[in-house]
């Protein structure tokens, strides 16, 4: 029967909208809760969240960095974290490395408003973990200082730079000669959000993001059926290691940076394969992502999930794709309906039940899709 004017149509465009519009308030409302819930966990004297770690509280700061771009409501909450995560946040850092006088300068004039070398640890992944979040922060608030401590810290990754497995890449901490993928695509990143961010340094920061992706595919980290796996072998070859999320996620955002600095449709070729791989690998038959470690994740693996969402979103707002899509709405339905406890607190079993520890690192992570629902409604 064909409906006219007069008939259903209009109570079932209106119902439709309705509909629409409480899954919209939804997300938004199950973000900011879970925000506040998140906050809990905050120490203003530490500037870390409790029960996370060093490089989860540079995490959960992205996290909250990029709700605040989707939210002006947040905002109060995310230049408090920032403020005070910077100016006490390093007491924090388990295990700085060697002071240095000056890590960047820009036009040969030394810092005077931060030292970028109290961000920096035994590990170069952490290192850029911090880069990112505090380039998070910056393009929410626009403070030259936030972005300066970015660039400060990519100086010192920079110099790391080796001369093994194909004469290139970054080793995963001073003390050591294993060649990860982690943070071999942080760097990428890193590289390639500046590039986007300081243009009169834009070409040197795409130098050293193309340089690094260029050695990286040359160095077979992406094995045949387009994952990622975790690093090389002492002989360089891909050790065939686990298939971490994570591992399968940064480089989506780093790609997707790159191809906005220096568009080569290369980039976004690679991105969409990476991710379709990853989605096939690590996704249930409800879509919701899953790591191999479940449900006992820790010391690191608890945050893994929502880095891929929360690049995997970027890449949707790029390349819109709808298991893209399909993949962020479940795992953020999922997890609010199935993964949270009597707190409001998310696990890190998406699919449910909720299992293993619960703290801020898994909380965190979940956010991150719970974000990327929101921004698909932005987007």
């Amino acid at each position: 029967m064909l409906l006219s004017r007069h008939g259903l149509l209009a109570p079932l465009l209106v119902l439709l909208l309705l509909v629409g519009n409480a899954v919209a308030d939804d997300a938004w409302t199950r973000a900011r809760t879970a925000l506040q819930i998140l906050q809990g966990w905050y120490n203003p004297q530490s500037g870390i969240w409790d029960t996370c770690g060093w490089w989860d509280g540079a995490n959960c700061m992205n996290t909250i960095a990029d709700l605040a771009a989707l939210d002006p409501s947040v905002m109060d909450t995310a230049t408090y974290v920032f403020n005070t995560t910077f100016h006490v946040g390093p007491v924090s850092n388990p295990s700085p490395g060697p002071e240095k006088k000056t890590v960047f300068t820009r036009d040969n004039q030394p810092s005077t408003s931060v030292n970028a070398s109290k961000w920096l640890d035994q590990a170069y992944d952490d290192d850029a973990w911090w880069a990112l979040a505090w380039i998070a922060a910056y393009d929410v608030t626009n403070k030259g200082t936030y972005l300066e401590l970015a660039e400060g810290i990519f100086e010192s990754l920079a110099d790391a730079w080796g001369t093994n497995c194909g004469g290139g890449g970054l080793p995963w901490s001073p003390n050591s000669t294993y060649v990860n993928a982690i943070t071999n695509e942080l760097f990428l990143s890193v590289a390639a959000h500046l590039a986007n961010r300081v243009p009169e340094r834009k070409e040197y920061y795409v130098g050293w993001a193309e340089k690094e992706w260029e050695w990286f595919f040359a160095q077979g980290f992406i094995g045949t059926n387009g994952t990622i796996n975790d690093g090389l072998l002492e002989n360089c070859q891909n050790n065939g290691a686990t298939l971490w999320s994570y591992n399968q996620g940064v480089i989506l955002g780093g790609l997707v940076e790159l191809n906005r600095a220096a568009p080569n449709d290369t980039h976004i070729s690679w991105a969409n394969k990476i991710a379709v791989a990853a989605i096939a690998t690590l996704a249930d038959n409800i879509n919701v992502i899953h790591d191999f470690c479940e449900p006992q994740c820790l010391p690191d693996g608890t945050q893994f999930k929502g880095i891929f969402i929360r690049n995997l979103r970027i890449l949707q707002k790029a390349s819109p794709n709808d298991i893209y899509r399909k993949v962020i709405s479940s795992c953020a339905t999922s997890i609010w309906n199935n993964d949270r406890n009597a707190k409001g607190q998310f696990g890190v079993n998406w699919a449910g039940p909720i299992q293993g520890v619960v703290d801020a690192s898994t909380h965190s992570s979940a956010l991150d899709a719970l974000v990327a629902a929101v921004a698909a409604l932005v987007n």
